[in-house]
């Protein structure tokens, strides 16, 4: 995997509206390094969203953008190939619900870019075995469910935990943050060294989302 770049912005259709995804993703285009489709299945998550259909609709719309899927699941498993042949370039499943292990291997069989992601209330430790298998860690700041939440501060040490050791080892894992970011907290999270910035509400709550979405690129420093 080539180095991460210094920031990239992830707009989170979550937050867009879901009777025009066509046209919400077609308005950050311009701003979008990774589109950030985030699957709740009702069960990891008390909340019921999108799955392969829709990804595989939106990947005909937009054949040139990476889709990052966001998997809240119990069994994500069960559901890769099917993402893999919707279109998604990229999964992170939860280190929560164990396998970790097999999931690594099943995506990296099926040619997907490895995400692996972390709750707030997840150590760091969880999520260090791994880092030398993936290619994104999501540390969520937020606990995951619905859009608009407050970002939770006290996942910033993690996340300085986090870079300082895919420093050391000198890994081109991205280093993701999800929840509450906005142009307050996106600052705060690149400080703690977070690449990889997902924005929902901030960016399609704004009257002019494109702006909204150049103006957290500028904030990252």
């Amino acid at each position: 995997m080539a180095p991460v770049p210094p920031c990239r912005i992830a707009p989170s259709i979550l937050s867009a509206d879901f009777a025009a995804l066509a046209d919400a993703i077609d308005t950050v285009r311009p701003e979008t390094d990774l589109l950030h489709v985030d699957v709740m299945d009702a069960h990891f998550v008390p909340n019921l969203t999108i799955g392969p259909p829709v990804v595989k609709s939106l990947r005909r719309h937009a054949p040139d953008l990476y889709f990052d899927c966001h998997l809240m699941m119990d069994n994500p498993g069960d559901f890769l190939d099917d993402f893999k042949a919707a279109g998604a370039n990229g999964c992170t499943v939860h280190v929560e619900i164990g396998g970790t292990d097999d999931l690594i291997a099943q995506m990296r069989a099926l040619g997907l870019d490895v995400g692996l992601a972390a709750n707030p209330d997840m150590p760091f430790e969880a999520v260090e075995p791994f880092l030398d298998q993936i290619d994104l860690l999501l540390l969520m700041t937020v606990f995951p469910g619905f859009a608009g939440q407050s970002f939770i501060a006290d996942v910033m040490p993690k996340v300085q935990q986090a870079r300082a050791e895919i420093d050391r080892r000198g890994l081109t894992v991205a280093l993701q943050v999800d929840g509450g970011i906005n142009e307050e907290t996106l600052p705060i999270a690149a400080a703690a060294g977070a690449d990889t910035f997902v924005a929902g509400n901030a960016i399609y709550g704004a009257d002019d989302p494109l702006a909204a979405a150049r103006r957290l690129r500028t904030l990252a420093g």
